[in-house]
């Protein structure tokens, strides 16, 4: 499974013939990952051009039905937004105030290489040498969890995840377990999900109708 590719850049998008002039310039902004979140859950979403007033974004699955949204940005930034359209997998939204389009993409943090987070609760069983005990992951991303369990876990211990699946039967993830306090844990996963699997797996926990017509 490959891992998604979060590298943005910031150029003019071509106008064209005949269409009329948007009311502020308009920028591409490349394979960026970010998540649009409701009161239904937390949906991922990539970032296709942005705007001082608007943002369109490529969709994995149909959103809920609501209006309105926050853009959550894997650093840290959160900009409201409500949905003007949605057609096939994209959609376009106007943001509720002016944003700095620069800032936007270029947005820098004390983690900027971290990945999309997701705030899923949901269980699992873990698979060890020594047998097999349940979980609850606290939060997903590409490339790992955090859960709960009432197990000791060692530092850099191999385990196998069974998580759900969008066929139906569980899917076994390995992983390796990186730090521990107290009964939390945080796991690496050995594969990557892609950014599409990981989309619909999101949209599956929360909302699995929104798959419908993926």
């Amino acid at each position: 499974m490959d891992s998604a590719t979060h590298t943005a850049r910031l150029e003019p998008t071509p106008d064209t013939p005949g269409a009329e002039q948007r009311a502020a310039p308009r920028f591409t902004l490349l394979i960026r990952a970010a998540k649009l979140v409701s009161a239904q859950g937390e949906f991922v979403c990539v970032i296709r051009d942005v705007s001082e007033t608007g943002v369109s974004v490529r969709l994995f699955h149909a959103l809920p039905g609501c209006k309105d949204f926050a853009l959550h940005m894997p650093a840290g930034a959160v900009y409201e937004i409500s949905r003007v359209w949605e057609k096939g997998n994209e959609a376009g939204f106007t943001f509720t105030e002016a944003v700095e389009v620069e800032r936007l993409v270029n947005e820098s943090s004390e983690y900027p290489k971290r990945g999309l987070r997701l705030g899923l609760c949901f269980p699992v069983t873990i698979n060890v040498l020594a047998g097999s005990f349940e979980a609850v992951v606290e939060n997903l991303s590409q490339q790992g969890a955090r859960l709960t369990c009432d197990r000791l876990l060692a530092i850099d211990q191999t385990v196998r995840l069974a998580m759900p699946d969008l066929s139906g039967k569980p899917r076994e993830v390995r992983a390796k377990v990186r730090w521990r306090r107290e009964q939390h844990y945080g796991v690496v996963f050995d594969d990557t999900f892609t950014l599409g699997d990981f989309a619909r797996l999101a949209a599956l926990l929360q909302a699995p109708a929104l798959l419908a017509d993926s």
